[in-house]
């Protein structure tokens, strides 16, 4: 029995019901696997193809039809978990087995952060589209009460189940949250799709030579908007001030729906899942001694928001001249040149320290660090591609002026803090976490003694024996704070860089995030690749760009914590 058992917490996803040959195996899970599977990737597709219909004005499909399609999403995958958190509550050890490391704290806190903000917007929506209502489509009003209630109804369930090990309905279990996994996707694919085409500036010279066939400026319009101006007119006065609020609420909408997806995915892994429940270690979020690189990074965070907040005030200026407009460019450049540089070096300091760091690797595999670690380098993928293009495009070119070279030298070392970071974290999160001895735990046994005074004893003198456990206490106690204080110094420093990154990662993803586009206001990558296709890459590589900075902003408070 003892080794069965073994065997059965040893196993990754294995059945309760366990054969006599002692092989563990889940009946029908291949096939509960294959069916939510199909599931996601068929609604994937579906909404996708929709997203992409209705970005279009060349196509009979509008917005209010993929709002139709959300909506239905939304409340199958809301009556799925109200039905999900109704059963486990009634049904006695309906969970018998928890994954520690699914949803800490502070994943499941940002979630209620973002999720919070995110029902702020919907009712900004619901404000903006009453005014309408009148001469448009009821259903984008509908839209966003729903989408509120599943805000609700999900951030529940995730706060309370992202743990679960289900092993009971494990088919049942995949498909519903293969079905909450793909509806946040399309939720994602949607407000990213509105929030780029919302930022996406179209240039004189395209418009000119009828240059825009993907993005014409009829379709922007018929997207961000929603209804044409001159159709329909609002019926109070504030639909302009709750649009213009609403847009600027979309970032923590977008975060939420990629936080939910990645908590669903975890859940899915973990149904038929035996493990015993090893939370996170004692670990408490302090600032002991760590001083410079939080006030570092909150000088950094200043001076990038000041610089940011200029620069969009002179690009929404429209009376600007061309040199104003250069000026703030040549500013933006700069900024993110300095932090993406002095990122690099406390990097390059944190893998150092890791060098001379001998903890232990982590050797337990769960699915947890595997995806923290996929998406990590997945989402990177979209600023490299960026960085890339702007850097073929530079030196193409020449970078015959200033604004060129300071693109190709933000580009450069872009590329490089992208991989250094992405080493750092990704070797941080698999480190052991720091484990401090305490002298109260010390304890000197009086009757274990060194070798060199055995030979004292058997000779009859008992002299040594008695100094013997006051010398092993003190040797103890010496080495003890000896070892203390090499694991102070190192743990400091960790600490130290971990905080000045985590800081920097919010200011490179507040930047973008709220309407940051440097790739369409300087024109040099637009004029060489033409305008549609660095539209294409700009605005699928940096919706990846925008959540892999929140999402290293998470890990790094891991390895924070774990330092």
């Amino acid at each position: 029995t003892l080794a069965i058992r073994s065997q059965v917490e040893s196993t990754c996803e294995p059945d309760l019901n366990i054969p006599s040959n002692g092989v563990v195996r889940e009946r029908g899970r291949n096939w509960g696997w294959m069916l939510s599977g199909i599931i996601c990737l068929n609604i994937l597709i579906l909404g996708c193809a929709l997203v992409t219909s209705s970005a279009s004005d060349n196509i009979n499909i509008s917005s209010s039809h993929l709002q139709m399609f959300l909506i239905i999403l939304l409340l199958l995958t809301s009556i799925w978990m109200v039905y999900y958190v109704i059963y486990m509550a009634r049904k006695e050890n309906a969970v018998m087995y928890k994954d520690g490391h699914a949803g800490p704290v502070w994943h499941r806190g940002g979630l209620v952060v973002f999720g919070m903000l995110s029902i702020i917007m919907d009712i900004f929506k619901i404000a903006s589209y009453v005014g309408y209502l009148h001469c448009d489509s009821a259903v984008k009003v509908a839209f966003p009460v729903v989408q509120l209630v599943f805000v609700v109804v999900q951030t529940y369930f995730l706060w309370i189940h992202a743990k679960d090990c289900v092993q009971i309905q494990r088919n049942i279990t995949r498909c519903g949250l293969m079905l909450s996994l793909s509806t946040n996707l399309v939720v994602w694919m949607t407000a990213v799709t509105e929030e780029s085409l919302h930022q996406t500036t179209v240039p004189e010279y395209s418009v000119k030579y009828h240059d825009i066939t993907l993005l014409s400026t009829c379709a922007l319009l018929h997207l961000t908007v929603g209804y044409g101006a001159d159709k329909c007119k609002c019926s109070h006065t504030s639909c302009s001030i709750f649009k213009d609020a609403y847009f600027y609420l979309y970032p923590f909408n977008i975060e939420y729906n990629l936080f939910a997806s990645a908590m669903a995915y975890i859940m899915w892994k973990n149904v038929g899942r035996v493990t015993e429940e090893r939370s996170h270690p004692n670990i408490k979020f302090r600032l002991n001694d760590v001083y410079l690189g939080p006030v570092a990074g909150v000088i950094l965070v200043v001076a990038g928001l000041a610089t940011f907040i200029i620069y969009e005030m002179e690009m929404d200026n429209e009376h600007n001249d061309h040199d104003r407009r250069d000026k703030a460019v040549m500013m933006h450049f700069i900024i993110n040149i300095v932090i993406v540089t002095l990122m690099s070096v406390s990097t390059v300091i944190g893998c150092t320290i890791y060098k001379v760091d001998h903890r232990e690797h982590v050797s337990e595999k769960n699915p947890t660090r595997s995806l923290d670690v996929g998406l990590l380098v997945g989402s990177s993928l979209g600023q490299f591609i960026i960085s890339y293009f702007s850097i073929v495009a530079m030196a193409a070119t020449g970078a015959k002026v200033y604004l060129d070279r300071l693109n190709l030298t933000w580009a450069i070392l872009m590329v490089i803090q992208l991989g250094l970071q992405n080493f750092f974290i990704i070797e941080g999160l698999h480190r052991e976490p720091f484990h401090e001895v305490h002298l109260s735990t010390v304890v000197a046994n009086p009757y274990v003694l060194p070798p060199s005074k055995e030979l004292s004893i058997l000779g009859g003198s008992n002299m040594d024996s008695k100094r013997s456990p006051v010398l092993t206490a003190h040797s103890l106690h010496g080495h003890t704070v000896e070892h203390r204080h090499k694991l102070l110094w190192k743990r400091r420093v960790l600490k130290e860089v971990c905080a000045f990154l985590l800081l920097g990662n919010i200011i490179l993803w507040i930047m973008p995030a709220f309407g940051a586009r440097p790739q369409f206001d300087y024109d040099t990558e637009a004029k060489f690749y033409n305008f549609n296709m660095w539209a294409a890459i700009v605005n699928i590589g940096l919706p990846f760009g925008i959540f892999y900075r929140m999402h290293s902003v998470a890990s790094l408070f891991e390895v924070f914590l774990i330092s």
